[in-house]
């Protein structure tokens, strides 16, 4: 890239985060479509972290802190989360766009160096974790925000500088795997090997070097601040979740992500890239990209709705490796021109999800904020945070109708549903809400109150999550998770238990409430009982209607 183009490209960075940060900006909040049970375990995070607390020593989760602390260092500055959550994505990007610009003038033409950093900026600030449902939702944006570390990384190994920036390169490609480390480490599993084969294959020695060094080195430093108590706690935190039974795949299951009919076309895609890229002579970026398969499955397949995102940068590797005009292969085909091709099918293929991100905060603008409610119905300065009026606040659920009375008892044995829950004498009826999560917390909080049980207490819910607190004079319990993958963590800190009638996932209800019953109930006395939710005082001994 000459001095001319290169001069365009900060211009162009700097035009993409104004562009798509301050349209996002202009609701003054955000208004989200869908997931506020997403957005609810985002919350909790939030603010357990901005009271002091680290994530996987004093509460479980298999995501990074990385993936939460800029939002939480807007909250600590006083803004509502809402806002937080847009300051915090402008905030990546201004961070991430420098380097955005050494890679894109060091390795591309404009035009894809243009196309690069078109890219990484819409993942960083889109109000969409992509796919192509148009409802607003942050839920995951720590995906998209992994993703876009990933493609540097990658995009930096791959493709072999025009100059000799081996330093900065191997500072970046560490930085990145670091960065990967500390939001989701499931991305840094899938990259790290073929990364460090791009590096060495593409002859970037002092890059390699530079980027042990300065991964090792990162590593060191959080290890300093946080203790050697900090890896062992966030590796409990991946183990548990790697042998949960509440959610051992969000999606499809593996061979599904690449072999459904959804995904086998994008699959077959990549691997003719492949074979493209190796009989242009291009054959050390094949061995890598065969090499990056795996990964870009894995994530694909951990990553709930399956969205294929890496098609991007598939098109970016392949023509960033497009070989001469005149080259063929055995069979006299000109492989510029079958390279040209392959990429073009892979934009092809990841254009709606593309083109989601990349409208997301237009379509933010454009929500009607008079048929919204804030996810927390007394939440103060974090009411800018706001869900569709008739998401908030009509509460539907799932029940069984194949029970005593209903007309349809010759076929619930065939239904194979689960043995129903029980738990000190009770029996819960197959039941689970399905919408209206912000009125169902807030009810039975304010009935809490209102019974004088929140009185600062810490509350355990038999359900996916407990977001209580967040409604309420409730405090978290110590070593909880902000969404249950097994155990009992928290349990043993907490005052009361509250076991929801209908809870929001009647698996997990069962689960949670079947590991206390292993544990001893003998500690336990009925307190209150509703028609929402039964209440359970830890050592006590009185009992309340």
């Amino acid at each position: 890239m000459n001095s001319s183009n290169a001069a365009r490209l900060p211009l162009f960075i700097g035009i993409l985060i104004v562009l798509m940060g301050a349209v996002a900006l202009m609701k003054g909040g955000l208004l989200i479509g869908k997931h506020e049970g997403d957005t609810l375990h985002l919350m909790q995070i939030v603010f357990r972290m901005s009271t002091g607390q680290v994530p996987h020593i004093d509460f479980m989760t298999p995501i990074g802190a990385l993936a939460f602390a800029p939002i939480v260092f807007f909250v600590k500055q006083g803004f509502g989360i809402g806002i937080s959550v847009i300051y915090a994505q402008i905030l990546m990007a201004v961070l991430i766009a420098p380097i955005v610009w050494h890679v894109a003038r060091t390795r591309f033409n404009q035009t894809l160096g243009l196309l690069f950093a078109l890219v990484i900026m819409v993942m960083m600030l889109a109000l969409v974790h992509g796919e192509s449902e148009r409802a607003i939702s942050i839920s995951m944006h720590y995906n998209r925000w992994a993703w876009s570390a990933a493609f540097v990384a990658i995009l930096t190994a791959l493709i072999p500088s025009k100059g000799k920036t081996g330093i900065a390169d191997g500072v970046i490609v560490g930085g990145m795997m670091a960065v990967l480390v500390m939001i989701k480490m499931t991305y840094f599993a899938a990259f790290a090997i073929p990364v460090l084969v791009a590096l060495i294959v593409t002859r970037q020695y002092m890059a390699t070097i530079v980027s042990l060094l300065t991964g090792v080195g990162i590593i060191a430093v959080i290890t300093m601040i946080a203790g050697d108590i900090y890896w062992t706690a966030y590796l409990t935190d991946l183990i548990t979740v790697a042998g949960s039974e509440v959610r051992p795949q969000p999606g499809e299951d593996f061979v599904g992500v690449i072999s459904a009919p959804a995904y086998k076309g994008a699959s077959l895609l990549a691997l003719a890239s492949v074979i493209v890229l190796r009989q242009s002579g291009a054959k050390a970026a094949g061995l890598v990209l065969l090499l990056l398969l795996p990964g870009f499955f894995y994530v694909t397949f951990q990553n709930f709705g399956n969205d294929p995102q890496w098609l991007w940068v598939l098109a970016l590797i392949l023509f960033a490796w497009r070989p001469a005009a005149d080259v063929v292969n055995s069979y006299g085909w000109n492989m510029r021109q079958a390279v040209n091709i392959t990429g073009a099918m892979a934009l092809a293929f990841g254009m709606p999800s593309f083109f989601n991100l990349a409208f997301s905060p237009f379509r933010h603008i454009a929500i009607d904020a008079t048929e919204y409610a804030p996810l927390l119905p007394r939440g103060g300065r974090h009411s800018d945070i706001q869900t569709n009026e008739v998401r908030a606040m009509r509460v539907d659920a799932r029940v069984a109708w194949d029970g005593e009375g209903s007309g349809l008892e010759a076929y619930k044995e065939a239904a194979d549903r689960d043995d129903l829950t029980t738990f000190m004498g009770e029996t819960f009826e197959y039941c689970s809400i399905e919408l209206g999560l912000s009125a169902f917390f807030d009810a039975i909080t304010q009935d809490l109150e209102n019974s004088g049980w929140a009185d600062g207490r810490k509350l355990f819910a038999a359900d996916l999550f407990s977001s209580y607190w967040l409604f309420g004079n409730l405090t978290p319990v110590d070593g909880g998770a902000p969404w249950y993958y097994g155990g009992l963590p928290g349990y043993e800190d907490a005052d009361l238990l509250l076991v929801p009638i209908c809870p929001l996932a009647y698996d997990v209800h069962g689960q949670v409430l079947e590991a206390i019953q292993e544990v001893g109930t003998d500690d336990l006395t009925e307190v209150r009982r509703t028609p929402l939710y039964i209440l359970y005082e830890k050592g006590g001994a009185q009992s309340e209607g």
